[in-house]
């Protein structure tokens, strides 16, 4: 179903998730009891500004260890473009075959910018990838993370339209490199009774927003490359 039919058919909210939130929370050393008490699944957004505990993440992803996975002659990229979904945003980029063979100069920010996102659901690519940041320390103990995972990847200036999701479930969403900014809008049936709200992600920061509820939009802030990598849970 297209997604205007889908935002059209949307079951409304209870306002109750916004109704009093005037700001994204920014906090640490959560506990997993504290989280799911007041944010896992009451729809009120959060940053957690220790998120990214132990990872290796931020010192290994880049554009060239992403292309390095998706080679053109790997069977990953092959399953990739079989089974898997690319967002290719404003851009002219027709897949990630597409995107990884763009120049040198363009990755570089030396050319036209570009955004673009895409899931990841090949098993030897999670591999790879999870060998590299691990479950958010937060998350409920009973909860269990998506198997697939979303990675959104793009330069300065660029990032995804005011939107919102049909996923089912919350997502994190980590800030691996690159500052990104979020503007969230309450849904319409609780225009009256919530406020937009903008809040910046940080390198090593994760945001959780549940953004079935909430609508979005991300704009790159920073001055160089942006790479997140996140999931549901349930």
């Amino acid at each position: 179903m297209p997604a205007s039919l889908q935002d059209m058919f949307r079951p409304p909210v209870q306002c109750d998730m916004c109704r009093q939130v005037t700001h994204v929370e920014r906090v640490h050393s959560v506990t997993s009891q504290l989280f799911e008490e007041r944010y896992a699944y009451t729809g009120r957004p959060v940053v957690i500004t220790d998120g990214q505990r132990n990872w290796s993440a931020p010192h290994v992803f880049s554009f060239e260890f992403f292309k390095s996975i998706y080679a053109d002659d790997s069977p990953v990229l092959e399953n990739f473009e079989r089974d898997c979904q690319f967002f290719p945003y404003q851009t002219e980029f027709r897949n990630l075959r597409h995107v990884f063979n763009m120049t040198a100069d363009r990755v570089n920010m030396r050319g036209e910018p570009w955004y673009i996102g895409w899931s990841n659901c090949d098993s030897s690519a999670a591999n790879i990838l999870r060998d590299h940041y691990e479950r958010p320390y937060f998350l409920p103990q009973a909860a269990e993370s998506s198997k697939t995972d979303w990675i959104f990847m793009g330069t300065p200036g660029y990032g995804a339209h005011m939107h919102i999701d049909h996923v089912g479930n919350p997502s994190w969403q980590a800030q691996i490199r690159g500052r990104k900014l979020w503007t969230l809008e309450p849904p319409p049936e609780c225009y009256f009774q919530c406020i937009p709200m903008e809040v910046v992600v940080e390198p090593g920061e994760i945001i959780v927003l549940d953004t079935n509820i909430w609508y979005h939009k991300t704009l790159i802030v920073s001055e160089e490359l942006s790479i997140t990598i996140g999931s549901e849970y349930d």
